[in-house]
Order: C-alpha cells, then sequence, then structure tokens
C-alpha cells in the first residue's frame, strides 16, 4: 500500500525537526542546576518545546508537499507561457502577501510600535516591508526573464544603504536590519524561491541554480533600503516635541501678558531647563503681577 501524499518524506522531517528542538531541550536541563530554575518553569518550556515540535512537524511538511511543488508548478507555467513578463506583476503580489502573512513580520512590527510607544506604528512598518519585497521580488523575475547577474543589483544595493545610515534616524537603523532577517521567513522563502527556480529551468537559456537562486539577497535588501528611507522622510520625534512645547510657551506667555502679567526677570521666562534639554516646562515658569 503506497504512502498518502500528505505522509510522503514524514520520517526525514522528523529528523530534521528533532535535530533543532533536541539540543534546546539539551541547553534546558543543563541550565536548571545552574540558575536553580523553578520546576514550573521548566514544565511549561517542556509544554512550549512539545508544541513547537509538533508546529514545525506540521508546517515543514505542508512546505515539502504543497509550497514547494506549487510554486515551481507556477513558474514553469508562467515561462513557458506567451506573457513570460507576466511573473513580474505576479512576482510583485506574491511579495507583497508572502510578506504581509509572515508571522515574523507581524511580531517584529508590533514590537517596535510598543517599543517607541507608539510613535512608529506597527502597519506602517507592516506595509512598509510587504512593499519592499513586493519590489525586489519583481525586479527579481525581471533578473530571471533578461538574465543580468545578481550583484549588479546587490552590490549597488547594500552601497546606497551605506549612504542612507547617514541620513536616516538612528532609531531606524537597527529595525531596518533586523527586518531584513524577518522579512526572510520560511512562507516568502519557500514561495517567491520556488516559483523563482522553476521559472529559471523554463526559460531557454537560464541556469536554475544560476539564475534561480539569489532572490531571497534580494527580499532581504529590500527592508534594509525601505525602512531606512522611512527614517529619512518620517518626523523626527524629539524635533517635533521641541517646537510644540516652544509653541505652548509662546501661547501661555500671550495670555498672561494679556491677564497684566509678565515674565519676572526683565521680561525672561525663568525656570530650570537644563534637565528638558532645552525644553521649557510650563509648571516651572515664574511670572509675577505689573
Amino acid at each position: 500500500m503506497s504512502t498518502p501524499l500528505i505522509f510522503q518524506g514524514f520520517g526525514q522531517v522528523v529528523k530534521e525537526v528533532s535535530a533543532a528542538v533536541l539540543p534546546l531541550l539539551v541547553l534546558l536541563l543543563f541550565f536548571r542546576p545552574i540558575f536553580k530554575l523553578p520546576r514550573r518553569l521548566i514544565v511549561n518550556t517542556l509544554k512550549g518545546l512539545a508544541l513547537a515540535f509538533l508546529g514545525l512537524l506540521l508546517f515543514l511538511q505542508g512546505v515539502k508537499v504543497g509550497f514547494l511543488p506549487v510554486g515551481r508548478e507556477i513558474g514553469v507555467a508562467l515561462a513557458a507561457s506567451p506573457h513570460r513578463w507576466s511573473l513580474i506583476p505576479i512576482g510583485f503580489l506574491l511579495g507583497f502577501t508572502a510578506t504581509f502573512a509572515e508571522p515574523a513580520v507581524r511580531i517584529l512590527s508590533s514590537q517596535v510600535e510598543i517599543a517607541s510607544s507608539g510613535y512608529i506604528r506597527a502597519s506602517l512598518l507592516l506595509y512598509t516591508l510587504s512593499l519592499g519585497v513586493a519590489l525586489v521580488t519583481a525586479l527579481g523575475m525581471a533578473r530571471i526573464i533578461i538574465g543580468f547577474p545578481i550583484h549588479y543589483l546587490v552590490v549597488p544595493g547594500y552601497l546606497l544603504a551605506l549612504v542612507m545610515l547617514k541620513f536616516s534616524q538612528p532609531a531606524f537603523t537597527g529595525i531596518a536590519f533586523d527586518s531584513a532577517s524577518v522579512a526572510t521567513g520560511p512562507i516568502s522563502v519557500t514561495l517567491i524561491m520556488a516559483v523563482a527556480v522553476g521559472a529559471a529551468a523554463q526559460l531557454e537559456g537560464r541556469d536554475p541554480v544560476l539564475d534561480g537562486f539569489g532572490i531571497v539577497a534580494l527580499i532581504a535588501l529590500a527592508p534594509i533600503l525601505l525602512v531606512l528611507l522611512l527614517g529619512i522622510v518620517y518626523p523626527n520625534q524629539s524635533v517635533e516635541g521641541e517646537e510644540e512645547d516652544e509653541d505652548e510657551v509662546e501661547m501661555f506667555l500671550a495670555e498672561e501678558t494679556a491677564a497684566g502679567k509678565k515674565p519676572a526677570a526683565a521680561g525672561e521666562v525663568t525656570g530650570n531647563t537644563g534637565e528638558m534639554n532645552g525644553k521649557v516646562p510650563l509648571n516651572r515658569i515664574s511670572l509675577r503681577e505689573e
């Protein structure tokens, strides 16, 4: 009796997942007596490892029997059609949807919003990363159709990123490089790479090894450039805050002057401004009657 398609190669997946999870279990048991971890924490961690083991089994098996074959067939069908240029817009759609659905991208976006106290919105970062991956996926498909080397894109891209580092806000620098890692997650890599390899295998004069691979490098580059660009055009919170405080001070002084008051020391505002980075707190301004 033949094995159902959904379980083909399942034994190999079990070995791969075991090789990934078992070292974590060994480290946990090794550090428990050293750090005197509570028993309840150990039990919860073991439960989490069991769930992770099961989840990885199901996910990787699904990728093996689902994502990879269908992605390759899509690439082959598009490359064999008279309208092979359609790889470009379809690559754009695949890049956007795969990144938008990537769990790691959503986790990073939410963590950035929490850490920045809402200054950088999660939805803004999510759409920025999705758009960036979509653009480079379309560009990668165009590279497969035209047939130029990948270093024509990668080298100028990283040189541009180094230049943009000088002008982007420091808060966006770490986010940009972390975004590169989360954007190359299991959903985007397996689906987009399979389409690229299938297309390169079908197109005449293309090598699936030389032309099909490399698109993941472009996917990693796109978030760096887009997030650094976001750091250049995004309003600086500290500068805006100082301008708002200065406007509030001017309005406060104008109201008090109209009411018959003026600043105490020769028309100047008095108060401790050193602790506020040059911003004058309204509750520290000293006024006196005429």
